[in-house]
């Protein structure tokens, strides 16, 4: 059961789990929820892991050991890690198009969560917080940085290049007569 608690917090990531959570996902009761993530917690500590289980009020996170935040930094400022992935890119251009914007609409329209990469960027300064939404919650909002520039090489947010999205829905499609044919079953 431990293992599995394990690997709910690292998928969960920033989000984190409840005891709650883990009481409806293993069906188990609060008792026994409390005992495993309690093992898990002492194996971490006695081991001297790498990662560690933090109680953040009442959700339990997988996190990294403060006392090793030298390395983690060494590690975001070496040249070898200034490479980005495909989803910091897709992330950065959502964040460039639209910003200010916060991490739920960023999440909303690569249709994935993106709290590692958006932390990813952070760190490596290029985006930083710029303040907070007015929607309910009061969410961050994000935006691109000087560093963001300089990483690209570009003088201004003009430089952007121009995506003519509204060409391509000029015409309203019919997309089921466009996808679907009628015809023989067998092709």
């Amino acid at each position: 059961m431990e293992s599995i608690v394990e690997g709910l917090l690292y998928v969960q990531g920033d989000i984190g789990l409840t005891l709650k959570d883990i009481e409806r996902i293993l069906d188990i009761d609060e008792e026994e929820a409390k005992k495993i993530v309690l093992n898990l917690k002492n194996y971490y500590d006695e081991n001297k892991r790498g990662l560690r289980i933090n109680f953040l009020g009442n959700t339990i996170k997988l996190t990294t050991r403060e006392e090793h935040k030298e390395y983690y930094q060494k590690l975001l400022e070496e040249p070898t890690s200034n490479n980005l992935s495909q989803s910091a890119l897709e992330t950065l251009a959502i964040i460039a198009y639209n910003e200010p914007i916060t991490r739920g609409n960023v999440d909303s329209l690569r249709g994935v969560e993106s709290a590692y990469v958006m932390r990813r960027l952070l760190a490596k300064g290029l985006i930083k917080e710029c303040g907070k939404s007015d929607s309910p919650g009061r969410p961050i909002l994000y935006k691109t940085t000087d560093e963001f520039l300089d990483y690209f090489g570009l003088s201004s947010k003009e430089d952007l290049p121009i995506i003519d999205i509204a060409q391509e829905y000029d015409e309203p499609k019919d997309l089921y007569n466009t996808i679907y044919k009628e015809g023989d079953i067998n092709g």
